[in-house]
């Protein structure tokens, strides 16, 4: 049956002539027979799937690993990894720039499944068998070396999207993790931040280079979202750790950066990247209200007064955005 709404619609319209009841019958017909779609369930069971049958394989090794024995383990993760790898090699599509024919459903899962293994099989071997020594920044580095091309290969976004999380650990290990031991809480910071900041922005410029040289387009969301957020939390840190005058450098920082997300929204009418922007923007001017009044008048009642009409305007905002979102974007 077709939904209430639609009922009402179509009775509406045949009882003021503008609908005739056989045009009416076949509508509400074609509503209750139309398909519902269950496509992104399946996809969400699917990597579910792969997700857990990584994690399965991982505690049936640990729990027999004494009598299976670490060379088997190591030779069966491996031929595991080297057929899901075949698998989709044989069944790629031809390579293109622009967003290629969907391969089939079994190899979208198994290079995921294959990209998985390549991490335990890594971890595996380094754990047991020190193959990569002291050098961690190697051995976080090798599976980014390893996704990135895979990702543009066989035109697979959760590839790339684990490519980008490696090349991030390899920042995070290249800037010597031990800091946050011995560093107390200016380890963020002094060690990670800026190298974070970077790193954000560069695979912000990567997507947005990606849709202007019109190769691989559409891994432009996935390299903007990504570096959108680690750039904004890094300069975000910044900016609340840093007390002279050069927190104003981080403030305008988050600003542009978006803005710059409030734009591309715009651009491509998109309400994530709406949201994220302003909610960035959000966040930053309103650490800016706080500091000033605790400048103007420390911790009197200034600061309380005016901060509850700032979080009563606050409120007012929020559903003024809401319900001006479509019109923000162009959509209404």
């Amino acid at each position: 049956m077709p939904d209430n709404a639609t009922a009402r619609l179509l009775a509406d319209l045949e009882a003021q002539g503008l609908l005739p009841p056989a045009q009416a019958q076949a509508i509400a017909e074609a509503e209750r027979t139309r398909p519902f779609s269950v496509h992104y369930e399946l996809r969400a069971l699917l990597y579910l799937g792969v997700t857990l049958l990584a994690g399965g394989l991982g505690v049936l090794i640990y729990e027999h690993i004494d009598t299976i024995g670490h060379q088997v383990i190591i030779g069966l993760i491996a031929l595991l990894m080297a057929a899901c790898f075949a698998y989709v090699e044989r069944h790629r599509a031809p390579f293109t720039w622009s967003e290629a024919p969907p391969a089939s459903v079994a190899a979208t899962y198994l290079l995921v499944l294959g990209c998985l293994l390549f991490v335990s099989l890594e971890t595996y071997l380094q754990v047991q068998y020190g193959v990569f020594g002291q050098r961690y920044g190697l051995a976080t580095l090798l599976p980014a070396l390893v996704f990135f091309p895979l990702a543009y290969r066989h035109d697979h976004r959760g590839v790339l999207a684990l490519a980008i999380t490696a090349l991030a650990a390899w920042v995070g290990v290249s800037v010597a993790p031990l800091a946050m031991f011995t560093q107390g809480s200016g380890f963020w910071t002094d060690t990670l931040s800026r190298p974070a900041l970077l790193l954000g922005l560069g695979l912000v410029a990567a997507g947005l280079l990606s849709e202007q040289l019109r190769r691989k387009r559409h891994f432009a969301y996935t390299y903007l979202l990504l570096g959108s957020n680690v750039a904004l939390a890094a300069a975000m840190t910044l900016l609340v750790k840093t007390d002279d005058a050069g927190a104003v450098v981080w403030w305008l920082l988050v600003l542009g950066l978006a803005a710059g997300l409030v734009w591309y929204a715009r651009r491509t009418q998109s309400y994530l990247f709406l949201l994220l922007g302003v909610v960035y923007a959000y966040a930053a001017v309103t650490y800016a209200v706080y500091k000033l009044l605790v400048l103007l008048d420390g911790s009197g009642a200034l600061v309380f007064y005016v901060g509850m009409l700032y979080l009563l305007g606050s409120a007012i905002f929020v559903i003024f955005f809401f319900i001006n979102m479509k019109r923000i974007l162009r959509l209404a």
